[in-house]
């Protein structure tokens, strides 16, 4: 199964460090013209696209240029779209699950078909997108959240929340990177359709993160704990953050599982102290 990656970002690139089949893109997509050249080229069985806009040094960016956020998080998204609806290929868009902001009114946490509540400009762009390719035929939508991953990089959540000063301590669903793309392989071979929440069952404090990179990765670790109205107050955020726990049943009727967060994150934090280790 031939699988195309848009998008040579950190996730794009993660995904094809695990998928042998797999090849990335290097052309940058302006038009359904371009999407469809792009498809012509590498024929390929199915589609992940991992472009959009994040923002540097972070989402706060993304409010002070919402004409390239849309562009790339909602646009662009629907241009590839069109190419793969045209072409009869599966199409798997990376989205997130930060459209959702506070707790859900229904515990355990936001489903997928839930309606979302995006603050920011980049999680309104994001959810744009969510909305109109959801109405679309043979195509899925994979939400994730904060991703963690073994490797010391900066897209990595241990790696931001250890480099922070100051650390608000709240509880969120997490996506571990590694569970994530033998998730996004399945859906990708089952062109399964539809919203899919790819974060590991149960949820996490930041302090819980902490607390066990200092029991695994570095005993002399230490930072100062603020409140979530601080952070913006401190002049540390623009916008307030999303800080959600999501439920992800729809993954389960296709027969994916992920593991318990609290088990992958220790299991992730003792290969990222060897990692760690490796680059010194």
């Amino acid at each position: 199964m031939k699988i195309l990656i848009i998008g040579n970002g950190y996730l794009g690139k993660r995904c094809a460090d695990y998928w042998p089949d797999a090849v990335i893109s290097d052309k940058k997509i302006y038009s359904v013209a371009d999407a469809r050249a792009v498809l012509q080229k590498h024929q390929p069985a199915v589609v992940l696209n991992a472009a959009g806009v994040v923002g540097k040094p972070n989402v706060d960016w993304c409010e002070s240029h919402p004409r390239e956020t849309i562009i790339g998080n909602t646009i662009l998204p629907l241009q590839i779209a069109e190419a793969c609806q045209e072409a009869g290929v599966y199409l798997l868009h990376l989205g997130t699950g930060c459209v959702f902001y506070d707790a859900s009114p229904d515990p355990p946490g936001w489903r997928e078909d839930d309606f979302a509540n995006p603050v920011a400009v980049y999680t309104r762009t994001k959810y744009a997108a969510d909305l109109a390719l959801s109405t679309l035929p043979n195509i899925g939508i994979a939400r994730i959240r904060m991703p963690v991953d073994y490797l010391p990089v900066p897209n990595n959540l241990i790696y931001k929340l250890v480099s922070f000063p100051r650390v608000i301590d709240v509880e969120n669903s997490v996506t571990i990177v590694e569970d994530m793309v033998l998730a996004c392989r399945r859906l990708l071979e089952k062109r399964a359709p539809g919203i899919f929440h790819v974060t590991n069952p149960g949820a996490i404090r930041h302090r819980e993160i902490i607390a066990l990179y200092e029991e695994l990765v570095d005993p002399a670790h230490r930072n100062e704990w603020i409140t979530a109205s601080e952070l913006v107050a401190q002049g540390l955020a623009q916008k307030k953050r999303s800080n959600v726990i999501l439920q992800s049943s729809r993954l389960e009727q296709y027969g994916i599982r992920l593991r318990p967060i609290k088990e992958a994150l220790r299991d992730t934090l003792i290969k990222y102290r060897i990692a760690k280790i490796s680059q010194t």
